[in-house]
């Protein structure tokens, strides 16, 4: 008996002419991309196809019991992390744009939490703009002021890197600038290209 996961779901498969474990996975392969969606993660029968072993495991004959997990991902998946990411860069930019107010009634501890936040949702928007290039035709490289992610965060880069030197040295001055001034006005416009995807 094939037993197949798709994220985690056990699934009932037909398999039909496929002989090797590489057919399986290049049918597989295109019913996610007529379904729009693509594979981010193969182990069979426990073992985690990487893409050093690939051909190796793929030559492999198909066994009577053979497991295959299938980590996958859709566009309406990419589509709603970017709604929910556009919202909370949304609220970060209202809590930078309160930073230098926060810091001057000595609400430290709400500054670091939001700078935190912040770190973690710029990690997080990262990795899923690194799927949503699995499916440039419908997310093209959107743009953000006339640049597109790759010009926007090298430029951002240096602003974030200044803060945190800024943090390092307990500069709250220049922290309360940086937030306000540059980190602010950038966030709203990650928030706004994200909600136009």
């Amino acid at each position: 008996m094939i037993e197949f996961y798709i994220n985690g779901q056990q699934v009932d498969v037909q398999i039909e002419d496929e002989q090797t474990i590489g057919d399986v996975l290049k049918s597989f392969e295109s019913t996610c991309e007529e379904n729009n969606a693509a594979v981010i993660g193969i182990t069979v029968d426990g073992k985690q196809i990487t893409a050093d072993i690939f051909d190796e495991e793929a030559a492999k004959p198909l066994g009577q019991n053979t497991k295959f997990e299938f980590s996958i991902v859709t566009v309406n998946d990419i589509k709603a992390s970017f709604a929910k990411l556009s919202e909370l860069f949304n609220e970060l930019a209202v809590q930078m744009e309160g930073v230098p107010v926060s810091l001057q009634s000595g609400k430290n501890l709400e500054v670091s939490e939001s700078i935190k936040k912040l770190a973690d949702s710029i990690d997080q928007f990262c990795h899923i703009a690194t799927l949503a290039s699995l499916f440039p035709e419908t997310f093209t490289n959107e743009s953000m002021n006339g640049a597109n992610f790759k010009e926007f965060f090298a430029e951002f880069s240096p602003i974030l890197k200044d803060f945190e030197d800024a943090l390092q040295n307990n500069d709250t001055v220049m922290i309360g600038d940086l937030s306000e001034y540059e980190i602010c006005p950038r966030l709203k416009d990650i928030s706004k290209a994200l909600k136009e995807m």
